[in-house]
């Protein structure tokens, strides 16, 4: 069985940093790069980063 992801964030960029909202819900920032595949799942909060269609992602941050 799959589970779905609780956030799909569509970006424009191949690295991008998640810190998981922040506050007291949040937790460490971390940078993650999609080049590889152009999606990411961050490995504390399972959001997904997924690189806009048509997107250049210019893999800095």
């Amino acid at each position: 069985m799959t589970i779905d992801p609780p956030e799909i964030i569509e970006v424009d960029d191949t690295v991008v940093s998640c810190n998981g909202g922040g506050g007291a819900l949040g937790h460490p920032r971390v940078f993650l790069n999609l080049e590889s595949d152009g999606a990411i799942d961050c490995p504390y909060c399972d959001r997904r980063f997924v690189l806009k269609e048509g997107a250049a992602g210019t893999g800095g941050h």
